[in-house]
């Protein structure tokens, strides 16, 4: 049985952050995601992620890779070839078909590039943070700023009287 989770004492207490129930919730559903093709997710640096998915028999033109509103797409269609005659398999292990795998992306992370290597297509991200989010270093002076520039419109203001 699975239980219903309650995420309004969050909105009361955190401003912004709906967003995030609707991705917890998102992840905690039991939708049925197939589980091919199979993929790795890496990280190769400190901001920077790859992920690799075994795609063997699909070629560059077959693959679709989107990416929009935080989620990338990775689409497969495989064409069928009219001059091929059917296959008869006494046993068929690989999966030829197409598919669809999404991922969810966290805010400032974006698709850098692709590349197939042996049937396998690697994507590279990478999180760009704007320098306006990255943490700074506030230097100690030993003087108030507020105080300086106050005392500095006041000294201002009392020179221009005495003119």
């Amino acid at each position: 049985m699975r239980t219903q989770t309650d995420f309004s004492p969050l909105y009361r207490s955190f401003i912004g952050f709906d967003h995030l129930a609707g991705l917890i919730e998102k992840a905690s559903r039991t939708d049925k995601q197939s589980s091919y093709p199979p993929y790795n997710v890496e990280l190769l640096a400190e901001d920077q992620y790859r992920i690799t998915m075994a795609i063997a028999g699909f070629a560059d033109e077959d693959l679709e890779i989107e990416s929009k509103q935080n989620t990338l797409i990775v689409t497969g269609t495989k064409t069928a070839n009219k001059n091929t005659q059917p296959r008869k398999f006494l046993h068929q292990g690989l999966a030829e078909r197409n598919f669809e795998r999404k991922f969810q992306l966290v805010h400032h992370v974006k698709v850098v590039g692709a590349f197939m290597v042996h049937g396998f297509l690697h994507i590279d991200l990478e999180r760009e943070i704007p320098e306006a989010l990255k943490p700074r270093k506030i230097a100690i002076n030993g003087k108030s700023l507020l105080q300086t520039k106050t005392s500095q419109k006041t000294n201002n203001s009392v020179g221009e009287n005495k003119r």
